[in-house]
């Protein structure tokens, strides 16, 4: 009898042991995770990384009209250095013209844009934000070229008055040539070489008709540039993407006894 239960003792601690890492082997269940984020992100699209502040729209809009205007505010030294080099050669080269031509010709860009619009190409923006956009532009540029003026009092260089820093002419076409720039530069370069072109040769008539020393003209092309880009950068388009006004365009034309005309078409969109 002791020995039946012995072999039976035997037996069972044996068949024991064999099963013991066959359950080993069974895996645990795992341990319990966070589930109060399971919905955060429930794609898995990982998070657009950030630029660095260097790429950033707001120092891309700065860069150029920041270095036009701290060359502009370091060379103004009025009548020396640099400055009075700039003004003999100039009046050396060319003589002076009629200060109405440059009073023009400053908004010479606008007229591009309007010609360029009534011919039926399409600009970034529709025409009254564009518009939105020139109005804030301007009040920018004339609030902060006039505001510089009064404090830095810097004297004309034939000595008319104290309001030379920045000049307000440059800041102006290069308002507008920025403009231009901006709403047609996905059509076509050329549009913003002529208009920046036009704001260029304003720019020399004021240094031709020594109503301005070369610093400020670069400082007041700077300001002018700044202030396109700070409109931008602040304007919401309040209509979406519709197009508003585009579907109106105007072209000239000659009638049959070769009196000349204007064409006017609409285009309803749908």
């Amino acid at each position: 009898m002791r020995s039946q239960l012995f072999s039976f003792l035997t037996s069972f601690f044996l068949l024991t042991a064999s099963l013991g890492p066959a359950f080993a082997q069974v895996p645990t269940a795992p341990p319990a995770t966070d589930t109060t984020k399971k919905y955060a992100n429930p794609g898995g699209v990982s998070s657009a990384v950030k630029a660095p502040w260097y790429k950033s729209k707001l120092v891309k809009a700065v860069a150029i009209p920041a270095v036009l205007i701290t060359y502009g505010a370091i060379t103004a030294q009025g009548d020396a250095g640099i400055n009075q080099r700039n003004r003999e050669f100039v009046q050396k080269q060319f003589r002076p013209v009629s200060t109405g031509f440059d009073n023009t010709l400053i908004i010479a860009p606008y007229f591009e844009l309007a010609a360029v619009a009534l011919a039926g190409v399409e600009s970034r923006n529709d025409r009254i934000n564009t518009l939105l956009i020139i109005a804030k532009g301007e009040a920018i540029m004339l609030a902060s070229t006039f505001a510089v003026k009064y404090l830095a009092k810097e004297t004309r260089p034939d000595g008319s008055d104290n309001l030379s820093f920045p000049s307000g002419h440059t800041a102006q076409a290069f308002l507008a040539a920025s403009i231009v720039h901006t709403e047609f530069r996905d059509k076509s370069q050329w549009y913003g070489i002529g208009a920046y072109t036009i704001a260029t040769s304003v720019a020399a008539l004021r240094m031709i008709n020594d109503k301005h020393w070369q610093s400020d003209v670069v400082a007041g092309a700077g300001f002018g540039i700044l202030s396109a880009h700070l409109a931008y950068l602040s304007h919401r388009n309040r209509w979406g993407r519709k197009s508003i006004g585009r579907d109106v365009g105007l072209s000239p034309t000659y009638f049959g006894n070769g009196t000349p005309g204007m064409t006017i078409s609409w285009r309803p969109t749908k």
